[in-house]
């Protein structure tokens, strides 16, 4: 079984090996959503190529992302930490893949036993805390020119690929702006070389210059990530 999913591989080998037979790999498609506002989470997923958003819905119909899980988290961590409801979020796959499929209760029962494996989720839980934090300035103090690198930069992080599957529309609802805004600043990370955008496809073609053209909350949450769970494989 693929262990692409970084929080899995920095478990300690003999907590995963306790984990390994409620583990299903699973394939997530496009728009699924995981989990519904009021709804026990009854699973957790680990992705390994496939991208999860934390969204909020308003009274009024729109929706803005919270938080983004890829390969260097876990989706339903909620789960873990008391109330296994969410009263306000939905998880939704926003680019299609695999995935690691753990039921909630024998990782919970197994966060029970193993300081090990509480070390590992509490400190993916921290690093989701400051995602959301560093998210919500990055909102409200940087241009949207800046915030569209940075989440492009953050997406390509979380899938290792420079080819994501996502429509501008899909990209303006994720940072709560009006499409033409995104249609705007995208052309112009285009016209410097930084991306390549066609229909419901954008390519990273400059990463060195998409990260200059960003603003610090890229790497800040970067670092952030590695000092709380480091880059280490589990075997390494």
């Amino acid at each position: 079984m693929s262990t692409g999913n970084r929080l899995l591989a920095v478990l300690p080998g003999e907590v995963y090996d306790k984990l390994t037979p409620y583990l299903e790999e699973v394939w997530l498609e496009r728009g699924t959503i995981l989990h519904h506002p009021g709804e026990p989470i009854e699973n957790l997923y680990f992705p390994l190529d496939c991208l999860l958003s934390i969204t909020i819905t308003m009274k009024d119909g729109s929706t803005a992302e919270a938080g983004m899980v890829g390969n260097r988290e876990v989706c339903g961590i909620n789960a873990i930490m008391g109330a296994r409801e969410t009263t306000q979020t939905e998880y939704i796959v926003q680019i299609a893949g695999s995935a690691i499929k753990v039921p909630a209760r024998p990782l919970l029962e197994e966060f029970d036993r193993s300081k090990k494996l509480r070390d590992v989720l509490l400190s993916s839980t921290q690093a989701l805390i400051a995602q959301i934090s560093q998210t919500t300035a990055c909102n409200s103090l940087h241009v949207l020119e800046q915030r569209l690198a940075r989440w492009l930069l953050e997406a390509q992080d979380r899938i290792d690929s420079d080819d994501l599957k996502l429509t501008q529309e899909f990209i303006s609802h994720m940072l709560g702006v009006r499409r033409a805004g995104v249609t705007q600043a995208a052309q112009k990370l285009q016209d410097r070389d930084l991306i390549e955008y066609n229909r419901g496809r954008v390519k990273v073609l400059d990463q060195q210059g998409l990260e200059a053209t960003s603003c610090e909350c890229f790497m800040t949450l970067r670092e952030e990530y590695d000092r709380l769970l480091g880059t280490k494989d589990r075997d390494g």
